[in-house]
């Protein structure tokens, strides 16, 4: 994904201008739906782009010792409003002590909705975000497909959807699904825009806005050679990239276990899920025949024009060559858009084994348990394939897992910010925190000496990866880090050193480590999304490090109105 590097600015006279426009954030609404008043329209008409008005400190300021500036924006221009989503920055407003973390709660926790909600209509097709509209290329219901709700979830600053970035920004939400239909509507609305994405293009990444949305596709510029061949008014990019596939699976599977729904099992679904299992099965296998030696063709190739050697495959687009059927299934590139180097990525494998196993317990609830079953042996070879190929016995840390291999003996060890990562794995379910090989990685991948992507300065700490640089860490990983950390001390050091690097209240993609004021992307919902999630996760596990001794544990589900 492109970065776009902002030095943070003192308020120009158009910030101040956008501020006065954006200070009628003290309306309140009166329903979930994301619709306005007709008297409303001038005003969101005046609404300023997001990654404009994102870029510059905005009052009012929280009373911490930082000063946060708040950062949403004003309710006409808001993409979609949730009253259970308000409910909770109220509550979490009136418990945190640290004014800081309260206001980036404040600003982090909602980005998703305020900003990112691109288009969505209802169960009737009624559209619920004003767009100019344009003429369509097939009706909305043609063939089947566009069928039911849908909602095109974009990552932030750049007009497109990853299946990554948008299951990860509404993971926040999906606790609150039961008690807000028209939240639940948006994300089962996901569910069936992403389901049509996999259908069309499963081996690409990042989306154009549907067809029947009326929207403008974007250019993406680089001249991409690919195979399989994809619809440029589809497709704003087209990196295979296994944990996309998991994160469909994760975004149906996280609805289901809030919600008890299994609205999103619709005949689309299913054709998205067959696809899916056709791409895994053409990609666990190997670069050669076993018997002749032979080249075997790989259905995917990826060639960009390009000076830097992440944004492309080697071998003319094919990538390095991996042992086939051992259990693990290849990704050309991993989540942070980076190309692999060795081609069985292990924190994807990790998070597609995992989200199979909930994919088939699911079916099985609805009796499907025919699908069910291919879903669970194919979950069983990733894990056999992991265990045999993906654990290293490390000379300083003992037995560890891989970030990539090759099934030949070959491995890298590092890990990166993005997610799914080696430190996410207990967040992925695929480890428990306390599980001896986890316990050593996460020693090693948090430490410069065993993991060359671990950047320290004296501004900020974490891991970062070779897709902003060796400058640059991402504030991601301190929040992967305090989810993952049962230590009060590291849990709030990784907090804070966030916080600190935070100067326009919201979360950046990487920060400079000697120069927190050198960040770059001012508008990342992805990484909003993550922030608020942490604090979520401490106010559950560790209510008294954000509230205050002797307070209770404070569960999003329970304090729905």
């Amino acid at each position: 994904m492109p970065a776009f590097k902002v030095i943070r600015m003192a308020t120009s006279t158009l910030g101040i201008f956008l501020a006065a426009i954006f200070a009628i954030n003290t309306i309140r609404l009166a329903s979930s739906a994301p619709v306005q008043p007709y008297s409303e329209r001038k005003l969101e008409q005046a609404c300023p782009n997001y990654r404009q008005y994102a870029s510059s400190q905005h009052p009012p300021f929280s009373q911490g010792p930082l000063q946060l500036p708040f950062q949403r924006p004003a309710v006409p221009c808001r993409t979609f409003t949730s009253l259970a989503v308000e409910k909770v920055i109220e509550d979490m407003k009136d418990k945190i002590v640290d004014l800081d973390i309260a206001r980036m709660f404040e600003n982090a926790f909602p980005n998703t909705l305020d900003t990112t909600v691109s288009w969505h209509i209802d169960e009737q097709g009624n559209s619920l975000r004003r767009t100019k509209q344009r003429r369509h290329q097939y009706p909305l219901n043609a063939y089947g497909n566009w069928d039911g709700p849908q909602s095109f979830i974009v990552t932030g600053d750049i007009t497109a959807e990853w299946l990554r970035d948008s299951t990860n920004q509404l993971q926040a939400y999906q606790a609150l699904a039961p008690y807000d239909q028209a939240l639940s509507t948006l994300i089962l609305g996901a569910i069936n825009t992403q389901a049509e994405y996999v259908i069309q293009s499963p081996y690409c990444n990042a989306f154009q806005p549907p067809p029947p949305s009326g929207l403008s596709v974007s250019d993406n510029g680089p001249q991409d050679i690919v195979l399989p061949t994809f619809d440029v008014n589809v497709v704003f990019e087209c990196k295979y990239e296994l944990d996309s596939l998991a994160h469909f699976l994760k975004l149906g599977n996280e609805y289901y276990k809030h919600s008890k729904s299994a609205a999103f099992l619709t005949k689309r679904w299913y054709t998205a899920l067959h696809s899916l299992v056709e791409v895994l099965k053409h990609q666990s296998m190997g670069a050669f025949n076993a018997t002749t030696g032979e080249v075997l063709p790989n259905e995917y190739h990826f060639r960009r024009p390009t000076t830097s050697g992440t944004e492309t495959l080697s071998l003319s687009g094919l990538g390095n060559p991996l042992r086939g059927n051992v259990g693990l299934i290849r990704s050309a590139f991993r989540p942070s858009d980076d190309a692999t180097i060795l081609p069985y990525f292990i924190p994807a494998n990790a998070m597609m084994a995992v989200e199979l196993r909930r994919t088939a317990d699911i079916l099985q609830e609805a009796g499907t348990g025919e699908h069910a079953a291919e879903l669970i042996e194919l979950a069983q070879g990733i894990e056999s394939g992991i265990q045999e190929h993906g654990i290293v016995r490390h000379k300083i840390y003992g037995n560890v897992y891989a970030f990539e291999t090759d099934g030949y003996g070959s491995h890298i060890m590092m890990d990166d910010a993005n997610l799914p990562s080696l430190l996410s794995l207990p967040l992925l379910g695929f480890v428990d925190a306390t599980d001896e090989v986890y316990h050593n990685t996460r020693r090693m991948i948090l430490e410069r000496e065993g993991n060359p992507y671990y950047l320290a300065g004296s501004a900020f700490s974490g891991i970062g990866g070779p897709h902003i640089g060796l400058k640059h860490a991402w504030p991601m990983s301190r929040l992967v880090q305090a989810m993952t950390s049962d230590d009060d001390h590291e849990i709030m050091e990784s907090i804070n050193v966030v916080a600190n690097s935070s100067i326009l209240g919201l979360i950046h993609e990487s920060v400079n480590v000697q120069h927190a004021h050198d960040y770059t992307r001012s508008w990342f919902a992805w990484a909003n999304s993550v922030f608020a999630q942490t604090i979520l996760d401490i106010a559950a596990r560790k209510p008294y490090l954000l509230f205050g001794e002797g307070s209770q544990p404070y569960h999003v589900s329970k304090s729905a109105p």
